[in-house]
């Protein structure tokens, strides 16, 4: 039987191997697909508008809105920093440490692991990944733990794989809450839609329970055992680690980069601004405010790091971590412009054909299932929720519209 076990094992390792190996050779850079994605896009509004559009009015709508994202584009930024600097905080560590602490064994740690990183994205997907990755390092340290650490890495990622769009940090619901942030030509069609009709609805919260323990089953019953599992060492992984130290002060004037004074400052600041905003409004109404959520994140994390130089610090990491979203979303920007800007004769623009498209093969009861097909295969070319949701939004949501279809429910049709 283990012998078995391990062959089947072996074939699953070359083929997912095989797979990596393919995509890393054919898949560029994901900004290569949002460029190429506007390149298709402009080809398709000028070849289906080819009676009235002009390549002008194409290369307008692109130039229009390429900075039509700006408010998002730092607020998801911002998502991003938030979640790494609390991740990477001395509380933060010391507590992914005590975590470390409670699985048993090999099998259960990498579950452990999914749990926790599952658990993290429905905070904030950017505190997921650092929290998840610092805790599968913590757990590879154990000598007494037979833990595969490429099951564990994987497990790692479960948040931001399976769940993190369900969560308080989901692109999608944040942009349709977030009446600022929102295309006009999106909420022309939708309007604002509450948290309380996406991520709050009861179905949702069936959804989330699903995916949780298909996920843990899934991690838990994958993982290898302790006589095929391959720890840290074997991977050509050392997994120590510890928080850079502070470099000691060279002049007077950084003494307040070292003392706690200032940011005490201004987390007391900060904490009268939250109480104001939580107090005088429902507290998912005020959480579904992106500027708050990105500014409690933001508070926490200085208060966590307490001086003022290890939070700089931090931010000095975490900020190389935005650049896709920096570059990419000005694309999505100008795509969602040429969908929906750009007129042919009859006065109709290329979102309206789309849309016109898929509802003539959609119905009430076989929306989620097309739509659900549509968005995952697209997310295979376009690696990002908010930015995708840009592009798809717009006919996705006049179908829905145009159906009778409840609009919080297509949003999360598209977060799962």
């Amino acid at each position: 039987m283990a012998a078995n076990a391990n062959i089947e094992e072996s074939r699953s390792a070359r083929f997912a191997l095989r797979c990596a190996a393919w995509a890393e050779r054919w898949f560029p850079d994901s900004w290569v697909f949002a460029a190429l994605a506007v390149v298709i896009v402009t080809l398709a509004t000028l070849a289906t508008l080819a009676i009235g559009a002009r390549p002008a009015e194409a290369a307008k709508a692109f130039g229009d809105g390429f900075w039509s994202l700006i408010p998002f584009t730092m607020q998801m930024a911002f998502v991003v920093i938030g979640g790494y600097v609390v991740a990477s905080s001395p509380p933060a560590v010391r507590l992914i440490d005590r975590l470390a602490l409670v699985p048993r064994n090999g099998r259960s740690a990498v579950a452990w692991v999914a749990l926790i990183s599952m658990l993290a994205s429905l905070l904030n997907w950017g505190l997921s990944l650092v929290f998840g990755g610092l805790l599968v390092r913590a757990l590879a340290r154990r000598t007494d733990l037979r833990m595969d650490y490429r099951a564990a890495g994987a497990a790692a990622y479960l948040g931001l794989g399976a769940v993190w769009a369900l969560g308080l940090s989901s692109s999608a619901a944040q942009l349709q809450a977030n009446p600022a942030s929102l295309p006009p030509s999106i909420l022309a069609i939708t309007g604002v839609i509450p948290f309380t009709e996406t991520i709050f609805l009861w179905q949702s919260g069936v959804m989330l329970a699903a995916l949780v323990v298909i996920s843990l089953i899934v991690a838990y019953a994958t993982a290898p055992g302790p006589n095929s599992a391959r720890d840290a060492k074997a991977c050509g992984v050392d997994p120590a680690f510890s928080l850079p130290p502070l470099a000691p002060r060279t002049r007077p004037g950084e003494w307040l980069e070292y003392s706690p004074l200032l940011i005490i400052l201004m987390v007391l600041l900060g904490v009268g601004w939250l109480f104001s905003e939580f107090s005088s409004k429902p507290a998912i109404t005020a959480i579904s405010g992106l500027n708050t959520y990105n500014f409690l994140f933001i508070m926490l994390g200085a208060l966590l790091h307490w001086r003022p130089r290890s939070f700089l610090d931090a931010v000095a990491r975490a900020v190389p971590t935005t650049t896709g979203v920096l570059i990419q979303f000005p694309l999505y920007g100008s795509i969602a412009a040429l969908l929906t800007t750009v007129k042919g004769a009859d006065a109709q623009t290329l979102a309206h054909y789309i849309s016109t498209f898929f509802t003539s093969i959609a119905s009430h009861d076989t929306y989620a299932i097309l739509m659900g097909v549509y968005s995952a295969i697209l997310g295979f070319f376009i690696p990002s929720g908010g930015g995708k949701w840009i592009i798809e939004a717009p006919y996705v949501m006049q179908v829905a519209n145009d159906l009778q279809y409840h609009l919080g429910w297509a949003v999360q049709i598209y977060n799962a």
